[in-house]
């Protein structure tokens, strides 16, 4: 069951609607520098199965790609992922499914889950299922990798807010490997290590 929180399907669906890059991702000096941070940080250079939360058009999801055997890239807006998936077509490796996290998730296991900039839009309660979800779909000695604006926002929570109830709602088992802060956002990659609590 979904809480009240105002960040809903059509929320986003209106956005995308006015607007097919309402973040910029394709073409912002900022976004393209933190895309090249996030993949600098991966712990290896490939995975076998990774999670994208929140591809957006993909432009992100194109950069990732090449460093997985697998690669399932998933949105809340249909619109936006038909964008993802013209840019990706011939990538066969590379799904795209319309779901609405953390309510609506993937099958696991993968050995990463990304999540760049949407743990903000969740509440408590949105979290708290999220970080349920990632004990369950992460591969023992797999990776989550955290990217999260931290300057102000409406959303229901700031980026250090969110990145830290992620962190205490997932509990024992997952090992901060790099905690990262740069001007506008920071950058969290914790590994799970279910048999070490």
């Amino acid at each position: 069951m979904q809480s009240d929180n105002p960040f809903t399907r059509e929320y986003f669906d209106g956005m995308f609607a006015a607007d097919p890059d309402p973040w910029n991702f394709e073409t912002s000096g900022y976004e393209q520098e933190k895309y090249r941070r996030t993949l600098e940080e991966l712990p290896f250079p490939h995975f076998r199965r990774a999670l994208e939360v929140g591809c957006a058009n993909g432009a992100l999801t194109e950069k990732l790609a090449p460093r997985c055997g697998k690669l399932v890239a998933i949105d809340v807006v249909e619109t936006a992922l038909e964008r993802a998936r013209t840019r990706m077509a011939g990538q066969p490796h590379v799904e795209f499914q319309n779901l609405y996290t953390p309510y609506e998730v993937p099958e696991g296991p993968f050995d990463l889950i990304l999540l760049s900039e949407v743990v903000c839009y969740w509440d408590d309660e949105g979290i708290d299922i999220m970080a349920e979800y990632l004990r369950y779909a992460l591969e023992p000695g797999g990776h989550v990798l955290t990217v999260q604006y931290i300057l102000e926002t409406g959303y229901p929570k700031t980026g250090d807010e969110a990145i830290e109830t992620l962190q205490r709602c997932a509990g024992p088992g997952f090992t901060v490997v790099k905690a990262l802060r740069e001007q506008a956002y920071r950058l969290d990659l914790w590994r799970y290590l279910p048999d070490a609590v």
